[in-house]
């Protein structure tokens, strides 16, 4: 009797193994979700911008660079006063060129064979604006959104800072003016295939570095 008993106890061990198999294999599985990286921000800490040849001054952080800006996209600044705020641990850039209202500046001119031809215009304050927003606009191809908020520095400074959804080659830009003299533009870039989910934690810290540049942003009466 002891070897059947064996045998019994042997089926049922069986069967319940393969029972438990089979209700492993029609379980739902879920999947995680896609994640990212984990970025270690530093603190908000920042130091003095305030080279007097330069027709500005303003806060700027101690984890950035700044680098005077020698080419713009392949093209030569306009004058001695562009520059770039550099951010070496996260491959990023922020593009500062500055123009002289009513002052004279290169342009391309188009002529009828298509080709361009280099010439002098004045800065018109009018104009300047509406150039900043079609540079903005260019992003429309890969923005979700676009919007822009009008600033007022505790300077006294007016402006307009542009926030671009989606996975745009830049999705923070602002230009600052007293109107009479002073454009300054800014516009930050990452060295990287933008998108927008993985760059969001750095694309917001980096935004508040810009507003406390902007907030602390004085002018100088040159040049």
């Amino acid at each position: 009797m002891l070897p059947h008993k064996i045998r019994n106890a042997a089926l049922v061990c069986t069967i319940v193994t393969l029972a438990t198999l089979m209700a492993a294999c029609n379980s739902v599985y879920t999947p995680k979700k896609a994640g990212y990286f984990r970025i270690d921000l530093p603190t908000h800490e920042y130091r003095q911008f305030n080279d007097t040849s330069y027709p500005y001054s303003f806060e700027y952080p101690v984890y950035a660079n700044v680098v005077k800006d020698s080419t713009y996209f392949d093209s030569l600044p306009e004058n001695n006063y562009w520059i770039n705020i550099d951010y070496p641990q996260f491959d990023a850039r922020l593009f500062l060129s500055y123009k002289i209202i009513n002052g004279l500046a290169p342009y391309k001119v188009k002529q009828p064979d298509g080709s361009y031809k280099d010439s002098m215009g004045v800065n018109q304050f009018e104009n300047m604006i509406r150039d900043a927003r079609k540079l903005t606009d260019k992003n429309n191809v890969a923005a979700s959104s676009i919007g822009d908020s009008l600033m007022r520095t505790p300077h006294g400074i007016s402006g307009i800072f542009f926030k671009v959804g989606g996975n745009a080659a830049t999705a923070s830009q602002f230009f600052l003016s007293d109107s009479s003299r002073h454009f300054l533009r800014g516009a930050l870039y990452f060295n990287v295939t933008p998108n927008a989910d993985s760059l969001k934690p750095v694309q917001l810290f980096l935004r508040e570095d810009m507003e406390h540049m902007i907030n602390t942003l004085q002018w100088r009466n040159k040049p």
